[in-house]
């Protein structure tokens, strides 16, 4: 639903221009500094979803294996708290699926700006979007486009802070695997706010008015309220669920 909330001014433009999108080694600096303050919170919350994944019963190979090859926070943090002996690998899967389901929407944004690429080097570049490295892209685009600089979207950039993201990622869930087991109930430090604290911030850095706002505003009260509700992670469904409908109904409106 993040998409919502940006306006992709540079739609005109984004044909003439895709053959023009090649890599800048000082585009990619320039995202992997960007992203450094995020890299910081993600040494918090990457520890502790490495020190709770060992709680439930993860080896320590096992959690950069996982966190290697899923790279989405959300829903690796969502199998994580429904993990049980045995594990429920039907529910897994499926609150899986509708936690990472906003990347299909949020890949379909930056589709006009890498169609150039060949099927292999786009599926690649993809693979290290995020929350974070799609917002910062986007809002560099607009800012890019504000100054009249052409193309607005810089791949350089978006894989500096894609793939700093995903090392910072990776190596920190690695350590809390690592240290977690000597640290103890790490929940008690506080470090788990770190994780939507972040998003908070981007939602804010992305704020279009309270019109915009209205299907963020809508997933959260049904998920909050069948939390409250209803057991398990029937949460997770509703809030995608009533989220997705108040975006396609915002988006009738406009």
């Amino acid at each position: 639903m993040l998409i919502m909330n940006v306006e992709l001014v540079e739609t005109s433009h984004s044909s003439e221009e895709a053959h023009r999108q090649t890599f800048s080694l000082s585009e990619f600096r320039r995202g992997v500094t960007h992203m450094s303050p995020v890299l910081a919170a993600t040494l918090a919350f990457g520890v502790v979803f490495g020190a709770q994944a060992r709680e439930k019963g993860f080896s320590f190979l096992e959690v950069p294996l996982l966190t290697a090859t899923n790279f989405a926070g959300g829903s690796e943090f969502a199998v994580i708290g429904l993990w049980n002996s045995p594990p429920p690998i039907l529910l897994i899967v499926a609150v899986t699926f509708l936690v990472n389901s906003r990347h299909l929407i949020m890949g379909a944004a930056l589709a006009p700006f890498i169609r150039h690429l060949s099927r292999r080097k786009a599926l690649a570049t993809l693979y290290f979007m995020a929350d974070e490295s799609w917002a910062f892209s986007l809002a560099d685009m607009e800012k890019r486009l504000s100054e009249g600089r052409r193309p607005g979207f810089s791949l350089g950039y978006f894989l500096g802070c894609g793939i700093s993201l995903y090392l910072g990622w990776v190596v920190t869930t690695t350590l809390g695997a690592a240290i977690g087991p000597v640290l103890g109930d790490i929940n008690a430090l506080g470090l788990d706010m770190a994780f939507p604290a972040v998003f908070l911030v981007l939602l804010a850095g992305m704020w279009k008015g309270p019109r915009a706002a209205t299907p963020w505003l809508v997933s959260l009260v049904v998920a909050a309220s069948t939390y409250l509700l209803l057991p398990g992670a029937w949460y997770v469904v509703a809030g995608t669920a009533s989220g997705l409908v108040a975006s396609a109904l915002w988006v009738k409106s406009a």
